[in-house]
């Protein structure tokens, strides 16, 4: 259990059944009457947001996340299979709970996949990765880094803007936060 007074961003508690990570918290203190906690909390399994008011020290069930390494090993129509190398153990997770990171994931790519009890609910992707640029306007002989962009497809099929230099067959380093181009790899 966890008091909302505790409440900080990244926080997860359960609630409705569900896992839901603490987004902004705001502690309230009103002239008259107790004081209460503002909050908007974000479904660890679907996305939506939820706006919700607590008590100022309500207890509440505080999400057990655990987390593993595993591969990304192959695509099963809508799902994607990921391995534990040690255990073999299986998880597959759709598209749609994958969400748009689901762009920068290819096969034999180390992600983190987080579990609640027996379920799996996300999956962390690095930082960054590094992808072969695969269709691209041509560079031109004096196109400098600071010169402009252009937009480029990667071998997973995402779309990222890159400077005029980069060319087919380039490997790039793109934020997956961000989804930014970061440099050229060798």
């Amino acid at each position: 259990m966890i008091s909302s007074n505790d409440f900080r961003p990244g926080v997860t508690i359960e609630l409705d059944g569900e896992v839901w990570r603490v987004v902004e918290f705001l502690h309230v203190k009103p002239g008259k009457g107790s004081a209460f906690v503002r909050t908007t909390l974000k479904s660890a399994m679907t996305g939506k947001n939820l706006e919700r008011t607590f008590r100022a020290g309500e207890m509440v069930p505080q999400a057990v996340l655990e987390k593993s390494s595993m591969q990304h090993t192959y695509k099963d129509g809508d799902d994607y299979v990921f391995m534990d190398m040690q255990s073999y153990e299986e998880a597959n997770l759709t598209t749609a709970q994958i969400g748009s990171r689901v762009k920068y994931i290819k096969e034999g790519m180390e992600v983190n996949v987080v579990r609640w009890g027996e379920r799996v609910i996300d999956v962390e992707l690095p930082n960054t990765v590094v992808l072969e640029v695969i269709e691209t306007d041509p560079g031109l002989k004096g196109d400098t880094a600071t010169g402009g962009s252009k937009a480029a497809k990667v071998e997973t099929g995402a779309s990222i803007n890159v400077p005029l230099f980069v060319n087919i067959g380039d490997r790039i380093k793109i934020d997956t936060r961000e989804d930014t181009y970061l440099g050229r790899e060798n």
